[in-house]
């Protein structure tokens, strides 16, 4: 390829570059194909313990997003035509560079959904996703959670739901590898467990799949789930599964034997409103080595906070409402990485499926930095604000 064609390609490959950044929980391959003559050169380029690990003509080249619009342009010299493949979640783009242009265009893989659609209803079978919680392998497990029908198909109302936890568990892998490193087993508490369909979908991938020995808990305050979820525990065989009901605001960790020990992992999924706030306070109190929250509902700030250089943007109930989703959460985050937690949050699942699809994600690494802790006390002083997490550790620091 001439270097004008090679300059079009390498600027389409930017936008592939940041797109790769911009989303990279949702990125699943880039491919390529080389061709000189009859002859055609595959590329890979796959996500791998955090870097881009390419293979092409033998090379293993380990690299980051913003490099690869180099790289890439730089081999396509001695060829005639080059394709390539970005594949995310739910979407493909494609571009096509030879001598005499270079287009791009964007494959909606909208049959991804349908096919899983039409799949559920015709016989419980998917085509083209490669889910991590398996129609065939855990029919016994998403019957007992109400997700699959006794006729073996997934319930159409329970679809969203389905690819939600399956994600969530996607994102979360590589956090339980890095738990489970020195480790016979992974202790996991699941805060205000409700239903409890996280932890019956993450006891069966970790014991099921990845072979790991794990417990877990799950606390709620009502007796009426508990009791369902102690039901269903007990239908699928696993006695490593105890639901105690409780208050989180309250308890400590503790083994079989009553000492007080640190959990592995706490969770949280959809736990409304403050409900998040005590279940990230449940995780500190506790020392948790992981914790992961996906928070819904936000109505404790927006009732509370006020900032006077905004106010005639807060005045628009909705532009509130929305700051108060970011605030909250952005505090949350704060707070957590004042108590030695790295933190990230991502958007777990499309917005189209649920608009709470934020997911936070904490490992502890280090001990508590009282200047960062101040730092958040003085942003909420800023917002005429005290949120429940911030009243939650003031108890934890006394």
């Amino acid at each position: 390829m001439d270097k004008q064609a090679q300059q079009k390609l390498n600027m389409m490959l930017q936008g592939i570059a940041f797109r790769m950044t911009d989303e990279i929980d949702y990125f699943e391959e880039l491919t390529g194909e080389f061709k000189s003559g009859v002859i055609t050169f595959p590329l890979t380029c796959r996500f791998d313990n955090g870097k881009l690990k390419i293979n092409f003509e033998g090379r293993n080249i380990e690299t980051d997003p913003d490099k690869i619009p180099e790289l890439i342009s730089g081999f396509s010299g001695p060829y005639d035509k080059v394709n390539i493949f970005y594949k995310s979640r739910g979407e493909m783009l494609i571009i096509e560079a030879d001598n005499k242009n270079v287009t791009m265009k964007t494959k909606a893989l909208e049959e991804d959904r349908e096919n899983i659609i039409k799949g559920h209803a015709d016989g419980g079978a998917f085509s083209s996703r490669d889910y991590l919680i398996k129609p065939g392998k855990a029919d016994k497990l998403l019957k007992a959670i109400g997700i699959m029908a006794e006729n073996g198909k997934i319930k159409n109302d329970m679809i969203r739901k389905y690819n939600q936890i399956d994600h969530f568990v996607e994102l979360i892998e590589p956090m339980l590898k890095d738990l489970m490193k020195d480790r016979s087993e992974l202790k996991v508490v699941d805060c205000a467990c409700g239903k409890s369909y996280l932890s019956f979908v993450l006891n069966y991938y970790l014991r099921e799949v990845m072979k790991i020995n794990c417990r877990f808990t799950g606390i709620d305050i009502s007796d009426g789930v508990i009791d369902s979820s102690k039901k269903i525990a007990k239908s699928l065989g696993y006695r490593n599964m105890n639901f105690i009901n409780g208050d989180i605001r309250t308890l400590l960790y503790e083994n079989e034997k009553g000492e007080t020990v640190q959990p592995d992992l706490v969770i949280s999924l959809h736990a409304c409103d403050v409900a998040t706030d005590y279940a990230l306070a449940y995780g500190i109190r506790n020392r948790a080595r992981g914790i992961i929250a996906v928070p819904c509902c936000h109505s404790e700030l927006l009732n509370q906070y006020s900032y006077e250089p905004f106010e005639n943007i807060l005045k628009h109930g909705v532009f509130k409402a929305r700051l108060a989703d970011v605030l909250t959460d952005g505090l949350r985050c704060m707070i957590l990485e004042a108590f030695g937690y790295a933190v990230s949050a991502v958007e777990y699942v499309s917005p189209l499926d649920t608009p709470k699809n934020l997911l936070i994600r904490s490992f502890l690494t280090g001990g508590f930095d009282k200047r960062k802790y101040e730092e958040c006390l003085r942003m909420a002083e800023k917002l005429n604000a005290e949120p429940m997490l911030i009243r939650e550790t003031r108890k934890s620091l006394s």
